[in-house]
């Protein structure tokens, strides 16, 4: 029976309210300090939240060389590019024309819409003196853009990177949700384990601040009012919390199959060793209270892996802040682990970025990846009294030195899409390897 074959992350880029890069973002991470404050895209001051974590200093991303990427970009598409760019550079490798149909791309997109101020140029067309005349908005420019329209598609982001890189393989978008960069990544295990591809560039982008996204949210109730406080309004696991932080950005990994990457001599930071998936069926918003979705999924992930619940030191949970989501899913870290559940660390590190959204799984999955090399479980922030609901051990403030075997990392979607990573040490997969496992 031919072995499966195993993945290596070797390339990890990144773009959030926390860093313009991996460096800068992974030392915010560390010193838990949370990126939120007042919205500067648009005018909030209408809204019932006022606050969200944005990616500053967005004009100092590199500049984009190729004009027609410029003319389709959206602020969302650049963070794509721009974290996608760091994780090609950082792995080494480009395709080739030799083997650009052995590279897949597969990306977790967010809910793309046209952009904003496009809609505001509509309706002051459609509507000049107060009542809506349809006619008018084939006289707006913006009406009449198609490049308006292409950027407004879940698609564009997928074509945008496949032009930058000349990838030729097997190419997919996901859109699930808070899910979505968690699947995606899970996709992108597969079709190397499959052998559909050799190296993939997966990952997730996803930008919301805006007063569609905003309103949406504020009138689900999910994102904290804490305007006078921004940086501790994410407060995962704490009694207090009140909702999550909207946020946005872009997290990208190269993935590669294991031998290539060793042959090649290629830094890898983690295995990517297992995926699992599961829909739960009770709201639209939450979990099921007992965590049974979560719970699914994160065994189908420790499984897939090869591994047993003993074996995972580290769950970077989906831990969102708002109090039905962080109570499920600390009711799944004990159904999980049973008389271990307090002997795996739990963080959530929203609590520093606030919820990237589509992007939210892609941008954890490289923290976990991250955590295992440097042998250190990154922080939550902001936790000051424990819900007893989510008793479970949280690390608190300041990283915790630890050798990570195993980590997991939790994105859990509105409309009940969930979605379990598993990682493994490297040093770990080659002692598997070595012993015929």
């Amino acid at each position: 029976m031919t072995a499966r074959r195993r993945v290596a992350i070797t390339g990890i880029g990144l773009v959030t309210p926390a860093g313009l890069d991996v460096a800068s973002t992974w030392a915010r991470i560390k010193a838990a300090k949370g990126c939120a404050g007042p919205i500067t895209i648009f005018d909030a001051s209408g809204f019932s939240t006022r606050i969200a974590a944005e990616v500053k200093g967005f004009d100092d991303l590199p500049p984009l060389d190729d004009r027609k990427l410029l003319k389709y970009a959206s602020r969302a598409h650049r963070f794509a590019i721009g974290a996608a760019d760091q994780a090609m550079a950082d792995a080494g490798i480009r395709p080739t024309h030799q083997d650009a149909t052995r590279w897949g791309c597969v990306v977790g997109a967010g809910m793309m819409t046209v952009a904003h101020e496009e809609i505001a140029a509509i309706q002051r067309a459609a509507a000049p003196q107060g009542e809506f005349e349809p006619s008018a908005i084939l006289s707006e420019p913006v009406a009449n853009d198609v490049m308006a329209f292409s950027r407004s598609l879940s698609t564009a982001g997928v074509s945008l990177l496949l032009r930058r890189f000349g990838i030729r393989g097997y190419s997919s978008t996901v859109h699930t949700a808070c899910a979505s960069g968690g699947q995606a990544i899970g996709t992108a295990l597969r079709l190397i384990r499959r052998g559909v591809a050799d190296r993939v560039l997966t990952g997730g982008f996803d930008s919301m601040i805006s007063p569609v996204g905003l309103s949406g949210f504020c009138l689900l109730s999910a994102v904290s009012p804490d305007n006078d406080a921004p940086e501790r309004a994410s407060r995962p696991f704490d009694l207090t919390r009140n909702g999550f932080v909207l946020g946005e950005g872009a997290g990208f990994l190269v993935l590669e199959e294991w031998n290539s990457a060793v042959e090649r001599g290629a830094t890898i930071y983690a295995e990517l060793a297992g995926d699992g998936n599961s829909l739960s069926s009770y709201r639209i918003t939450d979990s099921h209270p007992s965590g049974d979705g979560p719970i699914q999924a994160m065994r189908r992930a420790i499984y897939d892996a090869g591994a047993t619940e003993n074996d995972v030191a580290y769950l970077n949970a989906h831990g969102t802040s708002t109090p039905m989501n962080d109570r499920s899913e600390c009711a799944a870290v004990h159904a999980v682990f049973g008389e271990r559940a307090m002997q795996v660390g739990v963080s959530s590190t929203k609590s520093v970025t606030g919820h990237l959204i589509a992007a939210a799984g892609a941008v954890e999955a490289g923290f976990c990846a991250l955590a295992i090399r440097d042998g250190m479980m990154p922080p939550s922030a902001n936790l000051r009294e424990l819900d007893p609901d989510c008793a479970v051990d949280i690390v608190r403030d300041v990283p915790r030195p630890a050798r990570i075997g195993m980590a997991l990392s939790n994105s859990l979607g509105f409309g009940g899409s969930n979605s379990c990573l598993a990682f493994r040490h490297p040093e770990e997969t080659a002692a598997l390897i070595a012993a015929g496992r």
